[in-house]
């Protein structure tokens, strides 16, 4: 093997690099049927039609006394409407008697309204003594009464596929009688770092070695927007290796690499992707991440993100989360923004796209980037600024756009 360096050709732009990907990606198929209680996130895969009135009868929507509205008609506190209590009716439990004639039924909230009966007086309008009960005000009818159907009409679509699942739309499943609903699956996401000095936490270090980072925090992210992470076992700086890592990957919706994608002579993952799929860039005019490599095996998208723990994580918020949330069929991510002041100077490479990682402290930002290789310029940011490639240094004191985390 040669031990030349294999320097990068022409980079792309960052709009260049989003481009390729989004034209890439396909939304999932894959439909599976879960249970109601762990259906939230999730994004709806089917129709649902309610197969029956939400709420199945008309009930009471206060406690009080259901009557007709025509008994009451002029009652004051001064001259009370009499009516006669012919039952009591609590909610589970269905009425017995029609309300006639100067009749009520004791009722309480939720419960199913008797026959005959077209109004609730609320119990503070109300004073009951034996089976007398006075009314002192006028009733209209309908009032206090939710009606049966009155939120869901049997045969009504209630929600339609591609729709997330939150709390409320969850409940109104749930008010169908429904216990599973169709989903769309996560895309699962191999994940795998590479190089011969990488090591397992909770394993003992050798002279040059590093713990793995990447493949926890790739994880931690992917798990977070719709995807479920599928790690896999370091693979060594060899070709053969990494073809092997290459296809057992590829049972997955999206294969992410780290490590192995810059110009060293063991920086070998672009030759294992050619070998087995379409290299389709290969370094982005970007700080921290210019190393970053895309392509399709088999159609499914790969990621060779840097080994650099910060790059990694960076370039993972930036280019995986976008591409990962349109395979998942959530909507796009909008993160928060605050405009700040920059706390102090900083240098940017020009002709790169950077971006700078910062902490939010007594309404400044301050710097935290310290370099690709430290995870901790991420772990005690809080967010980060742009750079545009334009540019080659932002003033201490100037306003700066804080993408938060």
């Amino acid at each position: 093997m040669s031990t030349k360096m294999r320097p990068f050709g022409e980079t792309i732009s960052l709009a260049d690099a989003r481009a390729i990907i989004a034209r890439s990606l396909k939304p999932i198929e894959r439909i599976e049927r879960v249970p109601l209680d762990t259906a939230h996130g999730r994004v709806l895969a089917e129709e649902v039609v309610a197969p029956a009135d939400v709420p199945p009868f008309s009930r009471a929507a206060m406690d009080g006394y259901a009557v007709r509205a025509e008994d009451t008609t002029g009652a004051t506190p001064g001259q009370p409407a009499i009516l006669t209590c012919i039952e009591k009716v609590f909610t589970g439990q269905m009425p017995s008697q029609t309300v006639g004639r100067g009749q009520c039924t004791e009722i309480a909230t939720g419960a199913p309204m008797p026959a005959g009966a077209d109004s609730v007086v609320m119990v503070e309008q109300t004073d009951a003594e034996g089976t007398h009960v006075r009314i002192f005000a006028a009733a209209d009818p309908g009032q206090n009464i939710g009606r049966q159907g009155a939120d869901i009409k049997r045969g009504q679509v209630v929600m339609r596929a591609g729709e997330l699942l939150n709390a409320s739309r969850v409940g109104a499943i749930a008010a169908l009688g429904r216990a599973h609903v169709d989903v769309y699956a996560r895309p699962r996401v191999a994940i795998l770092s590479t190089g011969n000095e990488i090591v397992d936490p909770g394993q003992p270090l050798q002279p040059g070695q590093i713990y793995d980072i990447n493949r926890f925090t790739v994880a931690a992210v992917v798990a977070e927007h719709g995807g479920t992470p599928v790690s896999h076992r370091t693979a060594a700086d060899t070709i053969p290796d990494l073809e092997r890592a290459l296809d057992e990957c590829l049972e997955a919706d999206v294969v992410v690499f780290s490590g192995g994608t810059s110009v060293g002579e063991r920086d070998l993952i672009l030759d294992a992707l050619s070998n087995r799929g379409e290299v389709l860039f290969h370094g982005i005019s970007v700080k921290p991440g210019k190393p970053t490599a895309f392509g399709l095996v088999k159609g499914k998208p790969f990621f060779g993100m840097p080994g650099y723990p910060s790059s990694c994580l960076l370039n993972t918020h930036i280019l995986l989360v976008p591409a990962l949330r349109v395979i998942a069929r959530l909507p796009a991510l909008e993160r928060r923004t605050i405009t700040l002041p920059l706390a102090r100077r900083v240098v940017s490479a020009k002709d790169r796209h950077q971006f700078y990682t910062v902490r939010v402290v007594d309404g400044e930002a301050i710097p935290a980037f310290k370099a690709s290789g430290d995870i901790t310029s991420m772990s005690q940011a809080d967010g980060y600024f742009e750079i545009t490639a334009e540019t080659d240094s932002v003033e201490q004191g100037a306003l700066v756009e804080v993408t938060l985390f």
